[in-house]
């Protein structure tokens, strides 16, 4: 083999890694897709799915647009760089010098993006973190179904997918970023930079939104609503386990001419730990749902993605014994968050802000305690707690909470955010879709009526008294 085909092998490698993890990684929405479909009302099923597909789209064009050049221009903001970017002064120092390929080929004409066999990696990194994106997104859907209006969900799952997070992961989840080379900031797993932005978000967008009709009682005491299809939920998030092996996988740094797999930090890692630290944090997260929910179905699965967000962050570092007690607190309170969040009046359909927010939040600050004093390069401070609550409030207060009640209060001033509540009675399907997910699921009465002439048609519903007596 000449030296030009074994250079060309080890760039092939990398792209077809990270195209077959970002493949693997669209699992996760058909997830979401089935996740909150099921746990909807039959009214309201085909209106959430369509909101699913809607978010691959809206923040997957804008992601090329802008969002991809978001992440690369703004590492130094506010620190060294200017709230323009590094690009209106690259000579302010050697490092910003070194950022700025990245920034040229983030726009959305550069040639980095197109058919070029000059540049096989640009594309498929901006593939990936489109993926990243669009999970970001999703995670905020679930949590607001049977009750928001199209357009200003694709607003706000704009504003998350494509900006607020992708401000966190330059800041934080990037070699260039400010909390990880001034703070000493690491997020491997993206649990604060994903899960504690997107969770939080929710949380500020939730408390504008108000909860569904039937929801609380006189007395504010919250109603349960169950799911049409529980076991369809629970089929959804086994599809987002699989595509989280995929999403871990994918936070593997492996270029050609490396001689080693490291973090988006540089600091050294494998693949097979990915392996091994997932699978023990899914199930510890099981267990620790059941034990703290006494066997609920909805709760104990959910544990599962509990679990391996509370460990995303430091699962890189951690032995495989503090993976599953990590786990198995973090699922363990995550039930408990949840039921205090509705007691509070706030109607988080899927339990988000307590899978997602809590779990994102705990994971990112655990960190500071299980994995301080490692080293992480030349210049940059040892992980360390206050790093690591410093840049968690960051994300989840700065970028999360706030970007989220400020937009949906915007939204919800010029009557964008919520249906009305003749739409939310009537259920979403039929209001926005003019289509049943069930149109077969008829009533008995409905079905004698439509096989007989001799009758008048019913406005009500017939008992079996009176059906047989007709």
């Amino acid at each position: 083999m000449s030296p030009e085909a074994q250079e060309f092998l080890g760039t092939f490698a990398s792209e077809s890694f990270y195209y077959w993890a970002s493949v693997f990684m669209l699992l996760i929405h058909v997830g979401f897709l089935a996740y909150e479909g099921g746990a909807s009302r039959t009214k309201n099923v085909l209106a959430t799915m369509v909101k699913n597909l809607l978010t691959l789209a809206s923040v997957g064009l804008t992601f090329f647009f802008f969002g991809w050049w978001v992440y690369n221009a703004f590492p130094f903001f506010p620190i060294t760089g200017s709230i323009l970017g590094p690009w209106t002064n690259p000579e302010v120092n050697e490092t910003v010098k070194a950022a700025m390929p990245y920034v040229e080929a983030s726009y959305p004409w550069s040639p980095a993006l197109g058919p070029n066999t000059s540049d096989h990696l640009t594309g498929v990194f901006f593939f990936a973190f489109a993926l990243f994106a669009m999970t970001t997104a999703s995670i905020l859907s679930g949590a607001l179904i049977e009750r928001v209006k199209i357009g200003g969900y694709l607003v706000l799952s704009i504003v998350l997918g494509s900006f607020t997070w992708l401000v966190g992961a330059a800041w934080g989840w990037n070699a260039f970023g400010w909390m990880f080379t001034q703070l000493g900031y690491h997020d491997f797993g993206c649990s604060g930079i994903v899960h504690g932005i997107s969770g939080f978000f929710t949380l500020g967008v939730l408390l504008n939104l108000g909860p569904r009709i039937g929801k609380y009682d006189e007395n504010g005491n919250p109603k349960p609503i169950l799911p049409h299809n529980l076991p369809l939920t629970m089929v959804g998030l086994m599809l987002i386990f699989v595509g989280f092996y995929a999403f871990l996988a994918a936070c593997m740094i492996y270029l050609p001419g490396y001689e080693k797999e490291t973090t988006i930090y540089g600091t050294p890692m494998t693949l097979a730990s990915i392996g091994v630290s997932t699978t023990l944090a899914l199930a510890a997260g099981l267990v620790g749902a059941y034990i703290s929910s006494k066997g609920d179905p909805f709760f104990t699965i959910s544990g599962g993605l509990a679990g391996i967000i509370t460990v995303g962050a430091g699962m890189d570092l951690y032995h495989p014994s503090i993976v599953i007690i990590l786990a198995f607190v973090g699922a363990f309170l995550m039930p408990k968050v949840i039921i205090a969040v509705e007691r509070a009046g706030i109607d988080d359909a899927v339990g988000a802000v307590g899978v997602h927010g809590f779990c994102g939040l705990l994971g990112a600050v655990l960190v500071g305690i299980a994995a301080a004093g490692f080293p992480q390069g030349e210049g940059i401070p040892l992980i360390n707690l206050f790093g690591q609550v410093v840049g968690a409030v960051v994300c989840v207060v700065l970028l999360g909470f706030i970007p989220g009640y400020g937009t949906s209060w915007l939204l919800k001033k010029f009557n964008l955010l919520r249906v009305s509540r003749e739409e939310e009675i009537a259920g979403l399907d039929l209001s926005d879709l003019g289509v049943e997910g069930y149109p077969e699921y008829v009533t008995p009465s409905f079905v004698t009526h439509l096989t007989r002439t001799d009758v008048p048609a019913r406005t009500t519903a017939a008992s079996p008294k009176e059906l047989a007596a007709e």
